[in-house]
């Protein structure tokens, strides 16, 4: 008959720590989703920004040496991501393309100017940096015009921002739903053992010594969580990037670990954080609070 409820209790006990690790995984798995979309979104942004450029339109003239010797100077520039020179040729035949037809033949000279086209680091492309840029662009005797949409640019970084501010209210309030899911999966089990601990706290044991195999076995679960969920993201990662090809040049594997590393860390500190919490609990509960 004991052993009848002792393999009964063990039964109970190995569901009771099945359960909480699945429910774990599955919460650090969502969290770890979340993790992919905010690093995608920060790069996707970046990208965007980083299409953003204008043209630098020289004066007449100005031979390839200096307009080279310009580029080379923007290049060394801390804000400038890419430049490409134009000739007064390539101009020509890019608005022929454009057209459709040689427009050359009709007024019988070529009226374009060179022009060195520019793409800015990410950080620099909004309007305030772009005409502090063209200020310093002016003192080159090279430039005569520096071209540039401004209502794009506005329109682009107002977008980004109104898109990042959804996905930090949307991340801070899966984070929360996280922790106070992992928080009750946590004081769950631990309410099932709480007969356990007053006993041992009855017998004289210190708290500490009774939180510790608590807080051992809940690291433990949280690597086993962070195993699972780790290996369900490689999954849809791995599925995803056989759809869709670009993915991982969005997310790189270093952004990838790192979310794989974050997960891990972050299983352990709420779990640590929330079976400490739950066992003190129970261990300042008298005798009579145990059955409520």
């Amino acid at each position: 008959m004991a052993n009848a409820v002792n393999r009964a209790t063990k039964g109970r006990l190995r569901n009771s720590y099945i359960s909480s690790i699945i429910s774990i995984s599955l919460v650090l798995f969502t969290l770890g989703i979340l993790g992919i979309l905010i690093i995608s979104a920060k790069k996707l942004s970046d990208y965007v920004k980083e299409n953003i450029g204008f043209n630098i339109y020289l004066n007449e003239g100005v031979s390839d040496a200096d307009a080279l010797f310009l580029k080379k100077q923007l290049n060394a520039s801390g804000y400038i991501k890419s430049t490409q020179y134009f000739t007064q040729q390539d101009a020509a035949r890019i608005m022929a393309a454009e057209l459709g037809e040689d427009f050359i033949a009709y007024i019988g000279y070529n009226p374009l100017n060179a022009y060195i086209e520019v793409r800015l680091k990410a950080d620099f492309a909004n309007n305030d940096s772009i005409t502090k840029i063209e200020k310093w662009l002016k003192n080159f005797p090279q430039v005569k015009e520096v071209d540039y949409q401004r209502s794009l640019i506005n329109l682009v970084n107002d977008n980004v921002s109104r898109i990042g501010m959804v996905i930090l209210i949307f991340a801070g309030l899966m984070l929360f739903i996280s922790l106070v899911l992992i928080n009750n999966t946590i004081r769950l089990s631990v309410y099932s053992k709480r007969f356990i601990i007053n006993t041992m706290k009855l017998v004289g044991a210190e708290w500490g010594f009774i939180r510790r195999p608590f807080l051992l076995k809940s690291i433990l679960h949280a690597l086993y969580a962070s195993f699972i969920a780790i290996a369900l993201l490689a999954a849809l990662i791995y599925a995803i990037n056989k759809e869709v090809a670009n993915l991982l040049s969005i997310l790189d594997p270093v952004s990838i670990l790192l979310i794989f590393i974050s997960i891990a860390i972050v299983g352990i500190i709420i779990n640590f954080m929330a079976t400490f919490l739950a066992v003190s609990k129970f261990l300042r509960l008298s005798n009579d609070d145990l059955y409520y």
